[in-house]
C-alpha cells in the first residue's frame, strides 16, 4: 500500500477531500521524522512505537578489497508494533 492508496482510503471512509488529507498525512510523517531525529521516541497506542534503535560500533569486512573497515555507532529508526496489531494466519 502507497501513500496514495493511504490518502484515498482515508478520503473515501471520512468523506474528507483527498488534498487535506494528504497535507495532514504528510505532516504526520514529518512530526514522526522530526521527533525520532531528536531521538525521541514516538508512542501510539494500539498501533505501536516509532523508535530510535543505537547501533554499536562494529568490523566489516570489505571483500572485494580484502580490507577491514569499522563501521562507527549510530542511530537507526525502528517500528515495534503494538500487541494488539499483530496479524494472525490464515
Amino acid at each position: 500500500m502507497t501513500k496514495a492508496d493511504i490518502v484515498n482510503e482515508i478520503s473515501k471512509s471520512t468523506g474528507i477531500d483527498k488534498a487535506t488529507v494528504l497535507s495532514t498525512v504528510e505532516a504526520f510523517m514529518e512530526t514522526v521524522k522530526n521527533s525520532l531525529s531528536s531521538e525521541e521516541n514516538v508512542y501510539l497506542r494500539g498501533f505501536g512505537s516509532f523508535i530510535v534503535k543505537e547501533r554499536a560500533e562494529k568490523t566489516a569486512r570489505n571483500i572485494s578489497k580484502n580490507t577491514t573497515i569499522v563501521i562507527p555507532a549510530h542511530s537507526i529508526p525502528a517500528f515495534k508494533p503494538a500487541k494488539s496489531f499483530i496479524i494472525k494466519k490464515k
